[in-house]
């Protein structure tokens, strides 16, 4: 068996599974002036106008999915995305702005201030429809009183840098802002507000993807001073107090997740049983240093191949999650590309092993491989190039590593975004 074909149709098969506008049409659908999401139904007939607004990497496709549901009933919208995103742009009627991932910008400003203003026009008679994805937290930044987009713009970078979880990053993040942690319902209100969300982080929470602009936010901004502090992180110079549960603004509010992370590994499982493996999903919660992960991820595999434990060989174990990385070095990766790195060290010499790491939405880091891949033989390839792995590692330079040895997973922007995926297989 050819595991490199195979952890190649994994990557595709779960790619497909949570492509955006897909997601988008299983949970919408529309029969003349009655717009079904999910479970709820709305009359179009009683709407006097049909916004949408929102913001990620995945906007685009799931905005064109949107757009087409609604058709003639759609008066405006705007979303924002990454740059390079927009390329795939069709809806009508639509204002798409292009801006800073993971560090927001000066269009990262424009663009949420062009939602805020969008959202802000509603009346109880309209229907703001928001579309969510990974990435929404930088995408769309709109600083508080107090504060500037160069004091977010350092706070992000010391935040993604320290090796924080999302979590804590967007528990900080909502307190600096005026449409996250729930300020975009509250611009909306008191318009009907529906959110449809494409989520990236582990275990969907609502009130953390895109750092939850629709949803009411339980944290104290002592939360946020909290993080900062654990990190020796400065607190930037004004902080807010975000909507909680309970506030009148989100009883007109529904928010469903169309996509996750989730649904991406059960679709890798499916394909690795197709093509004959015994295939177990292990977790979708994998967080965590990602060497350490690494490293895990490798010790079961060295578990599978002595023992075949947990399963059997032909065995396939996937993995989704998000780790993090405390940057310590000046090299260039990502934390999928250190992950496998750290699992190359520890199957040096292990044979019938593959492991595949990478991100969803095609870029791991500041790099532009979705991650890497690595087998028992990598080490020996690499010390026949003259590549010292664990120099590399220590200098979280994981990506000129793997680009030495041919073995970065380059799949260009996949559209979509719903965290990492980890594949183990074993022969």
């Amino acid at each position: 068996m050819d595991f490199y074909a195979a952890a190649f149709e994994l990557q595709c098969a779960a790619l497909a599974a949570v492509d955006p506008a897909s997601a988008i049409r299983r949970h919408v659908c529309r029969e003349g002036d009655v717009l079904c999401v999910a479970d709820q139904c709305y009359d179009l007939g009683e709407c006097e106008r049909v916004f949408v607004v929102g913001g990620g990497k995945a906007a685009v496709p799931m905005a064109d999915a949107i757009a087409a549901i609604l058709g003639e009933r759609l008066t405006q919208g705007v979303v924002v995305t990454k740059y390079g995103h927009a390329s795939s742009w069709s809806a009508p009627r639509f204002r798409v702005i292009e801006a800073g991932h993971p560090v927001p910008d000066e269009n990262s400003v424009c663009g949420a201030r062009a939602v805020a203003d969008l959202a802000s026009r509603a009346t109880e008679r309209d229907l703001v429809i928001c579309i969510i994805s990974g990435g929404g937290s930088a995408l769309l930044t709109l600083p508080v009183p107090g504060l500037t987009l160069t004091d977010l713009q350092a706070l992000t970078d010391a935040l993604l840098r320290c090796g924080a979880t999302i979590n804590e990053v967007n528990s900080v993040r909502k307190h600096c802002s005026g449409v996250k942690g729930g300020n975009l319902a509250r611009l909306a209100a008191p318009a009907r507000l529906v959110a449809l969300v494409l989520s990236d982080v582990v275990g969907d929470p609502l009130d953390v993807i895109a750092s939850g602009p629709t949803v009411p936010d339980s944290t104290p901004s002592a939360d946020a001073q909290e993080v900062l502090a654990r990190y020796g992180i400065s607190e930037p110079p004004s902080l807010q107090e975000t909507p909680k549960p309970g506030d009148s603004i989100f009883e007109r509010v529904q928010n469903v997740v169309v996509g996750s992370n989730r649904l991406a590994a059960q679709a890798a499982v499916e394909k690795a049983r197709d093509l004959g493996f015994n295939a177990l999903l292990l977790s979708t919660y994998v967080e965590g240093e990602a060497r350490e992960v690494g490293r895990v991820a490798a010790a079961l595999a060295k578990g599978i191949c002595a023992d075949g434990d947990p399963l059997s060989p032909p065995a396939c174990l996937v993995w989704g999650g998000e780790t993090t990385v405390t940057v310590r070095g000046e090299g260039k990766g990502g934390r999928n590309q250190e992950l496998a790195l750290a699992a190359a060290l520890a199957l040096d010499g292990w044979p019938g092993v593959l492991i595949m790491a990478l991100a969803t939405d095609g870029t791991d880091g500041p790099t532009d491989a979705a991650g890497a891949i690595v087998t028992g033989e990598t080490m020996a390839r690499a010390r026949e190039r003259g590549l010292d792995a664990r120099s590399a590692l220590e200098a979280n330079d994981s990506c000129r590593f793997f680009d030495g040895l041919g073995d970065l997973i380059r799949t260009g922007q996949t559209g979509t975004n719903v965290n990492d995926l980890l594949f183990v297989l074993v022969g």
